[in-house]
């Protein structure tokens, strides 16, 4: 059994919740160690630091869970850029979908490398890592994703990550939720990105597992299960979630596809049939003559509104301690390209929600005393 001190009943309450009385909160939190920590597993075991009647700031256990959304999803890297810059730094990071591929480069050090694979990325580079499949399960095969995400964070299992990680993927056939939080790194994010009719799913431990976004596309309850006591949320879809407006979303790689070379025409039978690699990628991601959006796109814009609704809902059942609501409905959802944009537009949302980060972690108490039974 232990005992907190009790506070001078005379002195007058403190209720300095401004940004910067936060500020300074945060930056002498940082300078110290977690004075405690929780067991993954839920159990609250308390470890002390120091003697008896030692008072320490305490520093609490920071989740960051990043949402799915398609190329929207690089302006996670500007939030967590921006919460670095103010001091804050997340312990657990869970992601679904764009969200798991940015979260988890945070979680294994490699934050800057995607941030410049991101911002290197042009029209033209975004449709060659397009490789169509002819195998009768997805439209792309991921081939060269697959390749990219091996190269970034090579065997790397969750055990070996600089943080808590783990992304959210949905089950073949039973629609289950799963939370992947144990083996390869680089498959566990393909699993949780696989949209269904995009890119095949992924088979791990005998399940065919496909895109995380269709039950959990924001993972808040997955961040709090790994222990994270403030969670901030990243909302990529709050343009259509909370406003009543029709968001316009042009596909605006479609244009290059006019201008893009695919090389001398193909004179296989499934060229001659489908018209080569430029036919492909133009039914597909182009729009017909009368105006009607192409197959992949009308596929996302009807995935986009499901997760929309669904976002909704969850976040209702377990609201995060903050929400981060980036404004990106005149981004659409296969502009990879426009990285610079995106970042700052995360950074921006970042700085307008941090009164209210600073504040969450600011309201805590701000020293614990412990004494023996």
């Amino acid at each position: 059994m232990f005992m907190v001190k009790a506070k001078d009943p005379l002195a007058p309450p403190n209720h300095e919740r401004s940004s910067q009385g936060a500020h300074g909160r945060i930056e002498q939190l940082n300078k110290v160690p977690p004075f405690y920590r929780k067991n993954l597993n839920g159990e609250g075991d308390v470890q002390f630091i120091g003697h008896v009647g030692v008072t320490a700031p305490r520093r609490p256990k920071i989740g960051i869970a990043l949402g799915a959304g398609a190329a929207r999803g690089w302006s996670h890297i500007g939030v967590i850029l921006e919460l670095n810059a103010q001091g804050i730094y997340p312990d657990v990071v869970a992601g679904t979908s764009i969200g798991a591929v940015v979260g988890g480069s945070y979680a294994a050090g490699k934050l800057k490398e995607m941030e410049h694979f991101a911002r290197n990325l042009t029209k033209k580079r975004v449709l060659g890592m397009m490789d169509v499949s002819f195998s009768g399960v997805s439209f792309l095969g991921g081939e060269r994703l697959r390749r990219e995400l091996e190269k970034e964070f090579s065997v790397r299992r969750f055990e070996d990550l600089d943080k808590s990680f783990a992304t959210v993927a949905t089950e073949f056939g039973t629609g289950h939720e799963i939370w992947l939080t144990k083996g390869n790194v680089a498959d566990a994010i393909r699993a949780s990105y696989a949209l269904p009719g995009i890119f095949e799913p992924v088979k791990i431990n005998g399940r065919w597992l496909f895109d995380g976004a269709l039950v959990n596309p924001i993972p808040v309850t997955l961040c709090r299960a790994l222990g994270a006591e403030i969670v901030i949320a990243v909302n990529l879809v709050s343009d259509t979630t909370f406003r009543g407006t029709v968001i316009h979303d042009p596909l605006s790689i479609e244009p290059t596809l006019e201008k893009y070379s695919f090389g001398a025409p193909e004179r296989t039978l499934s060229a001659r049939i489908f018209g080569g690699m430029g036919g492909n990628l133009r039914r597909l991601f182009g729009k017909r003559e009368d105006g009607a959006p192409g197959i992949a796109n009308a596929m996302m814009d009807a995935f986009n509104i499901a997760q929309g609704r669904i976002s909704r809902s969850r976040l209702a059942g377990d609201p995060p301690d903050v929400l981060i609501n980036a404004r990106l409905g005149k981004v659409g959802l296969f502009d990879f390209h426009r990285a610079d944009e995106l970042i700052a537009i995360g950074r921006e949302a970042t700085r307008r929600a941090f009164p209210e980060i600073a504040g969450d972690i600011a309201a805590l108490p701000p020293e614990n005393t412990f004494a023996p039974p």
